[in-house]
């Protein structure tokens, strides 16, 4: 018999990993609150909703967690990521559990690189409800997955503000552009997700990619390319939701059991990228 993925919260990840996994025969059931482009619509922070669903469709094997909170704040991050996760573990307790968790849970300034066993301390509100959730999973012996910032197909914040003039080289202490963007591309993520599912591995892992780059030498890299001007200097964004952080992901551990990016870096994902990506008229 096949396996069988509920991935709850089908958007921009969770759709990568469906088609990929349909590709591999996986049994897929999909769902999402509004239920658009998915098999259910299903709010599965409510237990009630949970539960007539499980009646009505074939007991998983394996459960991925990909929701977002919707840009919102700590409430919803407490409702999506902790209630939710705690919805699903409780409705399914014999499905394995993976969690889409944060590199953002690391809060370091320094540069260095973190792994999976470094220091956690400065938490935000929203992180620390990310901390609880993986805290949950992993006592019930699931996966949590830290992923850095996901780009793909028509998503890549750093493109479109490079394209868009909104871009800006951040000018600090620690010196101009120096704070490093740890990126994943989606479907490296999708293929780190069904991996680690297929070689039955639980516990915490990096997603990212193999060479996080300064955001001077991202920035002087596209600027050359497109033949475009650097963007302007400017302080860091005092009203950034994740707050400023800067350090090197260290993707070592998931690469131990055998994955790799196609894309290494988010460099040479660019060509692919760029027609996919609007420009600013």
């Amino acid at each position: 018999m096949n396996p069988t993925l509920l991935i709850a919260g089908n958007g921009y990840l969770g759709q990568a990993v469906c088609e990929q996994a349909r590709a591999r025969n996986w049994e897929v059931i999909t769902l999402s609150k509004s239920g658009e482009g998915s098999d259910h619509g299903v709010d599965f922070t409510d237990p009630a909703a949970l539960l007539t669903l499980a009646k009505s469709i074939s007991p998983p094997s394996h459960i991925l967690a990909s929701a977002s909170s919707g840009r919102g704040g700590p409430d919803a991050y407490r409702k999506v990521f902790l209630e939710g996760t705690n919805c699903l573990l409780e409705t399914f307790p014999a499905a394995k559990l993976t969690f889409i968790s944060s590199t953002s849970v690391y809060r370091q300034t320094d540069g260095s690189t973190v792994d999976e066993e470094s220091s956690l301390a400065g938490h935000t509100a929203t992180s620390t409800i990310l901390l609880e959730a993986e805290k949950t999973v992993l006592a019930a012996g699931g996966t949590s997955l830290r992923l850095s910032g996901i780009y793909g197909p028509h998503r890549s914040v750093i493109l479109k503000r490079f394209l868009s003039g909104e871009a800006t080289l951040e000018e600090t202490t620690a010196g101009l552009g120096v704070r490093i963007l740890n990126q994943i591309h989606r479907d490296d993520a999708a293929r780190a997700i069904l991996h680690l599912i297929e070689k039955e591995k639980s516990g915490l892992y990096n997603v990212s990619d193999n060479e996080p780059t300064s955001q001077l030498a991202t920035y002087q890299r596209l600027a050359d390319k497109l033949k475009l001007p650097l963007p302007p200097t400017a302080p860091p964004n005092p009203n950034s939701k994740r707050g400023w952080t800067h350090k090197a992901v260290s993707n070592h551990k998931l690469q131990a059991t055998g994955w790799n990016p196609e894309f290494p870096s988010f460099l040479s994902a660019v060509d692919e990228l760029l027609p996919t990506i609007e420009r600013s008229q």
